[in-house]
């Protein structure tokens, strides 16, 4: 029987709530103590789980109720300092997504924990999902063929935040869905955007990422459209996937579509393009909720000492993209070159940032 983890929640604000019901409910968790500086949250969580112990001070919660793990879901800026902290006090460290501000800090956590033998997991929660396991196991079989490119779009009116820009609250989740499906980092990025709401502070981006043998990804991101939007088109050289994640039912079609070049031809008569349409289908889902069994997953890494889906390194490489992408807004929208490692098949950001050409 798997040990019972004793587990701490920091951040009782939008998200936070959600990890402690999840967290509470499972049955080798032990949720022991919610964390926050604001008290009336504290309240009103007391008052759901009064059970749970709650403080205001990070310190009482690290070091006064034997906890085994702690899950940090504040703001970005406080991701480093909290999750050093718990790693140094021997507690396993579950950080909502992005892992930190920096690389620096990422790569500063992941040593850590790798020195003192934690799990570090970040909160890529979609990697969880049964819509995006179901994505890449059509994907890892071939059967939409060589990926060519991926859209992904993420709109909604708000939620603004003061922190950090849309790219950085909002491309995340489509960045962790994509990098799991190309299996490696990109060769570079570009990313233009505008500042509407708050100045300094992007509301609508524009991130595009190539990728070697000429695949490519774009992800667009907007707090300030009229309409929710939640949607990722896969185009492959066989087949094409149009993942909706707001669908109720069929959250995933694949389409039986494709274009043949002609191999060789003598006339522009005979230069024709044969495009190919066959059926469309929904593959079937299994009815469960991301957020659960992602906490799960936390908790299995600790009991079988196994490295997550979303470890530490994998935060770390969407954390490369993420500061990239920010110093191609600040110049401009021009790409950031990612250095490949000698002996890696990883590449790794070491960015170069190369100016348009003048037109």
């Amino acid at each position: 029987m798997a040990k019972k983890i004793n587990v701490g929640v920091t951040g009782c604000g939008y998200w936070g709530p959600n990890l402690i019901r999840n967290f509470r409910a499972l049955p080798d968790c032990k949720l022991k103590m919610m964390c926050d500086l604001n008290q009336t949250r504290l309240q009103h969580l007391g008052s759901l789980y009064p059970e749970v112990e709650t403080a205001t001070d990070y310190k009482q919660m690290l070091n006064g109720v034997n906890l085994d793990a702690v899950v940090i879901a504040t703001n970005v800026k406080t991701h480093f300092p909290l999750a050093k902290a718990a790693l140094c006090a021997g507690k396993h460290t579950f950080i909502e997504k992005p892992m930190a501000a920096s690389v620096d800090h990422c790569e500063e956590l992941v040593d850590i924990a790798k020195k003192k033998g934690l799990v570090l997991m970040t909160g890529h929660t979609f990697l969880y999902s049964p819509a995006v396991r179901k994505i890449k196991e059509i994907i890892d079989t071939g059967d939409i063929g060589e990926i060519r490119y991926i859209c992904a779009r993420r709109l909604n009116l708000g939620l603004f935040q003061k922190d950090i820009n849309v790219a950085w609250d909002l491309a995340p989740h489509d960045l962790s869905i994509i990098l799991s499906i190309m299996g490696e980092m990109p060769v570079s990025v570009n990313c233009c955007g505008s500042a509407h709401i708050t100045p300094g502070i992007e509301d609508v981006t524009t991130m595009c990422l190539t990728f070697p043998r000429q695949r490519a990804a774009m992800i667009q991101s907007s707090w300030i459209d009229p309409h929710k939007v939640r949607e990722m088109t896969i185009v492959g050289s066989k087949r094409m996937i149009v993942y909706d994640d707001l669908a109720p039912l069929e959250k995933i079609r694949v389409y039986d579509q494709h274009v043949d070049r002609p191999p060789h031809y003598d006339t522009f008569g005979e230069f024709q393009f044969a495009y190919h349409y066959g059926d469309v289908y929904a593959p079937y889902l299994k009815q469960e909720g991301p957020l659960k069994t992602e906490c799960q997953h936390f908790l299995d890494c600790i009991n079988h000492g196994a490295t997550p889906v979303s470890c530490g390194t994998r935060g770390t490489e969407l954390v490369r993209i993420l500061e990239a992408s920010t110093q191609s807004l600040q110049t401009g929208g021009a790409p950031v070159h990612f250095e490949k490692p000698a002996n890696g098949r990883r590449h790794t950001l070491n960015p170069t940032v190369r100016k348009r050409a003048s037109l």
